[in-house]
Parts: C-alpha cells; sequence; structure tokens
C-alpha cells in the first residue's frame, strides 16, 4: 500500500472506476454496492471515499469517460470520412466498433444526464458530462448542417431534435444486433453485420434527399 500512496489521486480514481466498471458490466449498476468496488479494486471502503463521494460518483466518472470516447470517436470519423454518405458510413463504422469493443462504456453515453444544477445532489462530473454531450451535439448537428447545405440531406431537418434522434436509432440499433444476433440470423437469414448494413441504410435514406440516397 505505500507504493500506492504515493500515486496520484487519478490513479487511484481510475483503478476504482476500471473496477466498477468491471463489475457494473458483469451484474449490473444497481445490484453493485460500494463495499463490493472497494473490495474488487484492492482498497478499503473508507479509502474508496477519499477518492470519491459514493457510487454515483463513479458511475458518473465511467459516464464521462464514455462520452469522451464517443466524441472522439465520432470526430474522428467525420474527418477520415469524405462527401455526406462516406462521413455518415464512417460514423456508423466508428459507433460499430465502440460498442463491439467496449458495450457498457457505450451503454452508458445512453443514460440520462442530470441538468439540474439548481440541486444540491448535482455532482461537478455531472456537469462536465452535459458539456461533453454538448460537444457531441454540435459535431453531429454541422455533419447535418453541411449536408443539408450541399443537397445530399433533406432541407427541413431539424437539427438538435435530429440529432437525438439519429443517435438513438443507431445506439439502439446496434444494441438489438448485439442481444439479438442469433434470433436474427435464425429468422432472418442474416448476420449481425447484414443486418447493421441494412439498418444503416434504411436510417440514411431518412435524412436523405431523394436524389441523395443510393
Amino acid at each position: 500500500m505505500g507504493r500506492r500512496k504515493k500515486e496520484p489521486a487519478e490513479a487511484h480514481r481510475g483503478r476504482i472506476a476500471q473496477a466498477a466498471a468491471a463489475l457494473f458490466a458483469k451484474r449490473g449498476v444497481d445490484s453493485v454496492t460500494v463495499e463490493e468496488i472497494a473490495r474488487e479494486a484492492g482498497y478499503s471502503k473508507a479509502t474508496l471515499y477519499v477518492y470519491f463521494q459514493g457510487k454515483e460518483e463513479i458511475v458518473g466518472a465511467l459516464t464521462l469517460e464514455s462520452m469522451r470516447r464517443l466524441r472522439d470517436c465520432l470526430s474522428s470519423a467525420l474527418v477520415e470520412g469524405t462527401g455526406a454518405r462516406g462521413r455518415y458510413d464512417a460514423v456508423c463504422g466508428a459507433l460499430q466498433r465502440y460498442q463491439g469493443e467496449a458495450p457498457f462504456l457505450f451503454g452508458l453515453a445512453l443514460r440520462e444526464i442530470n441538468i439540474d444544477w439548481e440541486s444540491p445532489d448535482t455532482l461537478p462530473v455531472e456537469r462536465e458530462i452535459f458539456a461533453v454531450g454538448e460537444e457531441i451535439n454540435d459535431l453531429m448537428g454541422h455533419f447535418l448542417r453541411e449536408g443539408m447545405e450541399t443537397g445530399a440531406f433533406r432541407p427541413d431537418l431539424e437539427i438538435l431534435p435530429t440529432v437525438f434522434a439519429f443517435w438513438a436509432m443507431l445506439a439502439g440499433l446496434m444494441q438489438v444486433a448485439a442481444s439479438k444476433e442469433k434470433y436474427i440470423e435464425k429468422a432472418m437469414g442474416l448476420t449481425r453485420e447484414a443486418f447493421l448494413a441494412g439498418g444503416f441504410e434504411t436510417l440514411y435514406r431518412a435524412i436523405a434527399r431523394e436524389e441523395g440516397a443510393r
């Protein structure tokens, strides 16, 4: 424990958060206790409280990590793709990889974001989560506006509602593909990849001008 005491606080926070993530992924957030997180991370409960106020702050730290990773993968995808369709395909591919590599973190990005800044129970990390969420909305909003300006997307799209709906549909599609993979193969005769490709195409057509859809 002597070596640990010399480590920066962020190292301890990271170790605790990763231990919590492993437990949450196996059993769900609600069923895991602070005592179990401390034990998994190799700390006493009292020491854990030195670095986190409680389980909600740990979940918040993981959600912030999730949102930052989402922002970064979307930002990279939008740079890599060419044209509205190319960038859309790059976004879908980036989200698919994220969900495949870190399904628990990916799911955290779907959690409700607290915006009740007047509440005394609001955690500082929740403001950070909100700020990153706004960055994501700006990224995707800019993508939609550019597509509308070039004539690739429908001119009547409402930016923020479309960003929200689009994220919900893409994320939901990928989660269903993961959880219902055997059913999709048996009932539809489709691989997970083929099902996703068809779903991505359907969603693209929902925003594309008729002449821009393929």
